[in-house]
C-alpha cells in the first residue's frame, strides 16, 4: 500500500529568496577549511604521506640522508616533497652542518586528527 501524497503545484518564488534551507551547516569555518585543505593537499601524495608516517614514528629528528634510501626518488625530488610538507606546516627542519634534520610538528597532526574525529 503506498502512502497518499499530495503534490502541490510548483510555484515561482520571489527573486532572491532561496529555494530551500540547507540540510546541515558546517562545523568548520572558512579559515579552518582552508587550513585543513592545505594539510590534506600536502598529504595527498603517497611519498609525503609515507614521510609523515616515518617522521611521526621517530622520536626525534631524522636526517634527510636516512630518508633517501627508503624511497626510489632522487635527493632533489625528496627535498621537494619535504618542502611541500614544511610549507603546509606539517613538518619542520633544522640544519646541522651539511644536512637537514626533519621532524613532525605535533600541533599540525593534532589539528588534523581533531577535525577528523
Amino acid at each position: 500500500m503506498s502512502p497518499d501524497l499530495e503534490l502541490a503545484p510548483k510555484q515561482k518564488r520571489p527573486a532572491g529568496e532561496p529555494c530551500c534551507e540547507p540540510v546541515v551547516y558546517p562545523d568548520v569555518d572558512r579559515a579552518q577549511a582552508e587550513r585543513m585543505g592545505e594539510i590534506a593537499k600536502a598529504l595527498g601524495d603517497p611519498i609525503r604521506l609515507t614521510l609523515v608516517d616515518i617522521l611521526r614514528k621517530h622520536a626525534g629528528e631524522v636526517c634527510v640522508c636516512e630518508l633517501l634510501p627508503l624511497f626510489e626518488v632522487s635527493q632533489p625530488t625528496l627535498s621537494h616533497h619535504l618542502k611541500k610538507l614544511r610549507d603546509a606546516g606539517i613538518i619542520d627542519s633544522e640544519r646541522k652542518g651539511l644536512w637537514a634534520y626533519y621532524y613532525v610538528r605535533p600541533k599540525a597532526l593534532r589539528e588534523l586528527s581533531g577535525w577528523l574525529a
